[in-house]
């Protein structure tokens, strides 16, 4: 039987420990569940999703190995450490989808809500919104943790602005200084691929031009790559304009 968990009450570490735990009792298995294709995709995604790094995911994963019939030895040679065990002792026994389904809460989705509510020939849509959340929440946490080490926003404050609406992710100041820096960031698991920009972030990109920086995380799947375009819409980057027509459907009364 699925069991419906909420992350609100598990801390950062916890979840961290929890990925790995998930990763070492499901194995590919569970890969498969999260739509990961190989482990190194599974630490990147989930270490900078949960604001860590991904060796942290790995070393977790590593620490549970020696509890669970799978073909790597882990930290066998010593015990498992007793906060890792206190996690196993509450969470080991979750069957995979309700391990997956807390997993995925990690980054806010929720799949109670989509699976009562949405018919099975469209899961597939809740499921790849679960791929692009994770994708676009780690790109913005390794943005916040490289940003003081790149050049171009070296000695800049930041301040986070993605539940703003703002059309941009980040907004850098230098100082007192009036004038700032927008950075959109993007995030793809390969490393090249399609990115879209909102009509609310290709007006703002126009109007800030050279103050404009879309920040790329690319290949997520190995290695990290960022790649950072300054004035992106007037710059090395061609954008084609993609309009569609949407019938909005709604459903009126009168009480």
């Amino acid at each position: 039987m699925k069991v419906v968990l909420s992350s609100q009450r598990i801390s950062t570490r916890e979840k961290l420990i929890l990925a790995g735990l998930y990763l070492s009792k499901y194995d590919s298995q569970g890969l498969q569940k999260l739509g990961f294709e190989s482990f190194v995709e599974a630490f990147n995604l989930m270490g900078y999703a949960l604001g860590s790094r991904p060796a942290s995911i790995k070393n977790y994963r590593d620490e549970f190995d020696p509890l669970f019939p799978n073909r790597r030895k882990g930290w066998h040679k010593r015990p498992v450490r007793h906060y890792c065990l206190k996690v196993f002792k509450e969470y080991g026994d979750l069957d995979l989808e309700s391990f997956a389904g807390l997993i995925k809460s990690f980054v806010g989705y929720n799949e109670s809500v989509w699976s009562g509510v949405q018919p099975k020939e469209e899961r597939y849509e809740s499921e790849s919104y679960f791929s692009r959340a994770i994708t676009g929440l780690a790109a913005e946490q390794y943005f916040e943790a490289v940003q003081s080490s790149v050049s171009e926003f070296k000695g800049y404050t930041v301040e986070n602005t993605t539940r703003f609406g703002c059309g941009y992710d980040f907004r850098l100041r230098l100082g007192a200084q009036q004038d700032f820096l927008a950075v959109e960031v993007k995030g793809l698991k390969e490393r090249t691929g399609g990115l879209s920009l909102t009509p609310k972030e290709f007006e703002v990109a126009t109007v800030l031009r050279d103050r404009f920086f879309l920040f790329v995380v690319t290949n997520f799947k190995e290695t990290p790559i960022r790649r950072i375009f300054q004035n992106p819409v007037s710059g090395g980057l061609r954008f084609t304009r993609n309009e569609r027509s949407v019938v909005q459907v709604s459903w009126l009364t009168t009480v």
